[in-house]
C-alpha cells in the first residue's frame, strides 16, 4: 500500500489559498450551463473510477466493498443533481422590484452570488458522499464557490485518488486552476478556516471538533459562516396503539435502524420513547440481544464507543439486551439499556447525549401528558420519528407543533437512518445537530449555504448579471413586483 499523503505545509496551504482566491472570479462569472457540465465531467470520472476508488477506500474503512459501491454512486448522483439545480436557475432566487420614475421608486433587482472560496471538511463515516467529492464540495462548487477541501485522516488514501479524479476531470472540462484543492493534516485544517481567502466553511464530524472550529471561524478579523453538523440523538416516539399492535415490527425495526452501519450514522435512532408496555419491552430485548454488531470504523471511534459505554453512567442503567459483536478488529457490541422517564427527566444532561455506535435508550412513558412535558426539552437533532396507529393521527398535530422545533426532518412510521439524496431533503436541525438549523447538507437547497444575496439599485441593464436583465437570456425563473 502507498504511503499516505504527507501533511499540508504552511507554504504550500499559502500556494493552495492563492490559487483559490485567484479562480474565484472565473468560476462564479462561468455561465450555469458551463459550470453544470464541469460537475457532470467530474460525476463521469468518479464513476469510471468507481473500482480503484472502491479498493482503496475498502483498504482504509471496515465499510465494505457493497457499502461502499453505493456510496460513490451517491457521490456521482449529487454532482448530477446540483447540475440540474443551478441549469434551472431557481438556487438564484432572483426578485425584481420594477422602478417607477413618476412616483420616485427606483429601479432594484436582487440575486444571489458566490460568497468565495469555501472551506469543506470530510467526515470519518462516509468516504465518498460526505468526503472529498461529496455534497459540501458538490453544493459549494454549483455555487460558484472554488472549494479546499480538508482531507480526513481516516481515509487519506481515498482521498487522494478521488482528488486525483476530480483534478484531472475539472481541468479536462475547462474549470479555472485552482477551483479545487484538498490538503492534509489537523494544523493545515486549523489554518484553512483562519485563512483570509476562506469565506465559508463546511464541517460534519464531532461536537468537539466542530465547536473548535466555529470558534476559529467567528473569531477572524472577519467572522465567517461556520455550517457544522455536530451531534444527534434522533429520538423516536411510539404511541400506545401502536406499540400495542405491531410490538414485534417495531421492534424488528428498531433495533435494524440501530445497528445500521455498525450504529455509524448521523440519524442513529439513540433515543426511543415507548408507553410502559411489556409485551414492546419483551420484544425490544429480544430483537436486540439476537443483534450482531461489527467492525467499527477504525480505532479512534471504536475507543469512542467503548468509553461511552463503559460510562459508569451509561452502566448503572437496566440492560434490556445485548448483542453480539460479531468481529475481531474494532468490534462494537450493540446494546439498549432502559429507564423511566422520571430517571430520563433528571438525568437529562448526561442520558441524551450521543453515542457513536449501536447503543441505544429506551425510555418508558406513563401518559402523552407526562411525555409532552419531556420533549420541548430535548436537544436539538437531525431527525424525529413518530410510530402511531389509524387512530392516533389526532394525536400528530400536537406533537409536530414541538418536534418541528427539535429536528430539521420529522419521519411518520419509519426509521430516521437512510437520507434520501433528494430536492426537498433537510438534513440539519437545531443545535448540538448543526450551527445552522437554518440550511442543510443535503438536497438542492445545500448550495444556499454558499450564496449571499446582493442587490442592483438602478444599474444599467447592460451591466447587470444575466438573470437579471430584462431579457432573461438564461429563462431563469424571478418574481417581478411590477411597477
Amino acid at each position: 500500500m502507498p504511503n499516505p499523503p504527507a501533511p499540508t505545509s504552511a507554504g504550500e496551504l499559502a500556494g493552495v489559498l492563492q490559487a483559490a482566491a485567484t479562480a474565484a472570479p472565473a468560476w462564479a462569472a462561468t455561465a450555469e450551463p458551463e459550470r453544470a457540465h464541469v460537475l457532470e465531467a467530474a460525476s463521469d470520472a468518479l464513476t469510471s473510477a468507481t473500482d480503484d476508488l472502491v479498493a482503496a477506500a475498502d483498504g482504509e474503512t471496515a465499510l465494505g466493498e457493497t457499502r461502499l459501491r453505493g456510496e460513490v454512486a451517491r457521490t456521482t448522483g449529487q454532482l448530477r443533481m446540483f447540475a440540474d439545480v443551478i441549469r434551472r436557475g431557481e438556487h438564484l432566487d432572483a426578485i425584481i422590484s420594477e422602478g417607477d420614475q413618476a412616483a420616485g421608486r427606483p429601479d432594484i433587482r436582487r440575486m444571489s452570488i458566490p460568497v468565495g472560496p469555501v472551506a469543506v471538511f470530510s467526515a470519518s463515516n462516509f468516504p465518498f458522499a460526505f468526503s472529498v467529492a461529496g455534497g459540501d464540495t458538490a453544493s459549494a462548487l454549483a455555487a460558484g464557490c472554488p472549494v479546499v477541501v480538508k482531507a480526513h485522516e481516516g481515509h487519506p488514501l481515498t482521498s487522494r485518488l478521488t482528488t486525483d479524479v476530480l483534478s484531472e476531470a475539472f481541468a479536462a472540462a475547462g474549470a479555472p486552476t485552482g477551483v479545487f484543492a484538498t490538503v492534509y493534516g489537523l494544523d493545515a485544517g486549523r489554518e484553512l478556516v483562519a485563512a483570509p481567502a476562506i469565506k465559508a466553511a463546511g464541517f460534519t464530524g464531532s461536537l468537539r471538533g466542530g465547536k473548535a472550529l466555529m470558534e476559529i471561524a467567528q473569531s477572524r478579523p472577519e467572522p465567517i459562516p461556520f455550517y457544522g453538523e455536530l451531534g444527534s440523538i434522533n429520538p423516536v416516539i411510539v404511541l400506545p396503539d401502536a406499540a400495542r399492535t405491531r410490538a414485534a415490527e417495531i421492534a424488528e425495526g428498531y433495533v435494524g435502524s440501530l445497528t445500521l452501519g455498525v450504529g455509524q450514522f448521523c440519524t442513529n435512532p439513540g433515543l426511543l420513547f415507548v408507553p410502559q408496555s411489556d409485551g414492546l419491552l419483551d420484544a425490544i430485548a429480544t430483537a436486540a440481544s439476537a443483534a450482531t454488531g461489527g467492525t467499527m470504523l477504525n480505532e479512534r471511534i471504536h475507543d469512542g464507543y467503548e468509553q461511552a459505554v463503559q460510562d459508569s453512567h451509561w452502566r448503572e442503567l437496566d440492560q434490556l439486551g445485548r448483542g453480539s459483536a460479531g468481529a475481531e478488529r474494532w468490534p462494537a457490541e450493540p446494546e439498549v439499556r432502559h429507564v423511566t422517564l422520571e430517571q430520563f427527566r433528571a438525568g437529562r444532561q448526561t442520558l441524551a447525549q450521543e453515542r457513536f455506535g449501536p447503543a441505544g435508550l429506551v425510555v418508558t412513558y406513563e401518559s402523552i401528558p407526562e411525555l409532552m412535558q419531556v420533549l420541548p426539552t430535548l436537544p436539538g437533532s437531525l431527525t424525529a420519528t413518530v410510530h402511531a396507529s389509524d387512530g392516533e393521527i389526532g394525536l400528530l398535530p400536537e406533537l409536530e407543533a414541538v418536534l418541528r422545533n427539535r429536528a430539521g426532518r420529522l419521519i411518520f412510521n419509519g426509521w430516521p437512518t437512510g437520507v434520501a439524496v433528494v430536492w426537498a431533503m433537510e438534513h440539519g436541525g437545531p443545535w448540538p445537530a448543526t450551527t445552522a438549523p437554518w440550511t442543510t447538507s443535503v438536497g438542492a437547497t445545500a448550495i444556499r449555504r454558499w450564496l449571499v444575496p446582493v442587490a442592483y439599485q438602478d444599474w444599467p441593464d447592460a451591466a447587470l448579471p444575466a438573470a437579471l436583465r430584462r431579457a432573461n437570456p438564461l429563462g431563469f425563473p424571478r418574481t417581478v413586483q411590477p411597477s
